[in-house]
């Protein structure tokens, strides 16, 4: 099976009240675990791509282990740029293979945002590539997305339609209350998703796809697991995964998670040399990150994104 567009995947999501999850890839550990555990259950994917991944990875590289993980599973995976925030970093992606790109331009006034967003849709749809656009901000901290709370906004319902029409985007994603990174919330503030700008929105954009970023939900036991060996998560808060799910039988037909699994990776690999301080061999401390990956997907596929048996 050749790697695959989202098109097909968000409509029957949309009409199955369930969301494919998109999560963010940085090396073959990470591919293998998500994967493994989307084949166990059958579930199609988006693997994404920041613009650090590529940096820290390259480009090529990614691509092919990508490649390699539909040859070995059979499943329709997407390949998606995540945050791509020019059109230069959109066109390199959708030339080197991307199926699908996301433009985002919400840091941009309103007409430039579309302008930016056209330019990109215009030429990915050329070379049959889809495109996500985004409006509102996030707040938070994650790879090379750095947004203060002061500078961020919820997306206004009223704005979408135009934005839309005018842009030609295949989906849209928005803030309504997730944020980046895995410090979402400060100490006793309690998450709550704005499921009345998500109502609105699914009001004026019938049966469009809808995304939400920054929605890990920080596994407890993963940053336990981390704080017991001297990290410094002892406030982070996620986004509660009933929440999510509320959001995907709803108009989001995909949602991002990258922090958990930065989170169960590094678990992984720190409760290993916590037990074996001495052991030097890489295969032996990247195993158990890639069987959290494994677990965490799985997981969020079965209880979360409702995803599972879609493939």
């Amino acid at each position: 099976m050749p790697i695959v567009t989202s098109t097909e995947m968000f409509r029957k999501a949309y009409e199955g009240g369930y969301a494919v999850g998109a999560f963010n890839v940085n090396n073959m550990e990470i591919i293998q675990g998500i994967t493994e555990a989307a084949a166990e259950v059958r579930s199609p994917l988006i693997l994404q791509v920041s613009a650090g991944a590529r940096k820290y990875a390259k480009h090529v590289y990614l691509m092919k282990l990508i490649e390699a993980a539909v040859e070995d599973t059979d499943l329709p995976i997407c390949v998606h740029l995540d945050h791509g925030d020019s059109f230069e970093i959109c066109k390199s992606c959708i030339d080197g293979g991307f199926t699908s790109v996301m433009i985002d331009g919400s840091k941009h006034p309103f007409e430039e945002n579309i302008e930016l967003t056209r330019r990109v849709v215009e030429y990915a749809h050329d070379k049959g590539v889809v495109v996500e656009g985004e409006l509102g901000r996030l707040a938070g901290i994650e790879d090379a997305v750095h947004v203060s709370e002061a500078d961020s906004s919820y997306t206004r319902p009223e704005e979408v339609e135009e934005f839309v029409s005018r842009t030609g985007v295949d989906s849209l994603a928005i803030a309504i209350g997730t944020s980046h990174g895995a410090f979402k919330f400060k100490p006793g503030q309690k998450p709550q998703l704005r499921f009345d700008i998500l109502e609105e929105v699914e009001r004026r954009l019938p049966g469009f796809p809808i995304v939400l970023h920054g929605a890990s939900s920080v596994i407890p036991k993963y940053v336990d697991t981390i704080n017991c060996n001297g990290g410094q998560l002892a406030d982070a808060i996620g986004i509660p995964e009933d929440m999510l799910r509320q959001a995907a039988r709803m108009a989001v037909c995909k949602i991002n998670i990258d922090s958990d699994l930065r989170l169960a990776m590094t678990a992984g690999v720190r409760e290993y040399m916590a037990h074996h301080p001495a052991d030097f061999d890489p295969r032996k401390y990247l195993t158990p990150g890639r069987d959290n990956i494994r677990e965490l997907v799985k997981a969020k596929i079965v209880n979360v994104l409702g995803s599972d048996g879609k493939a």
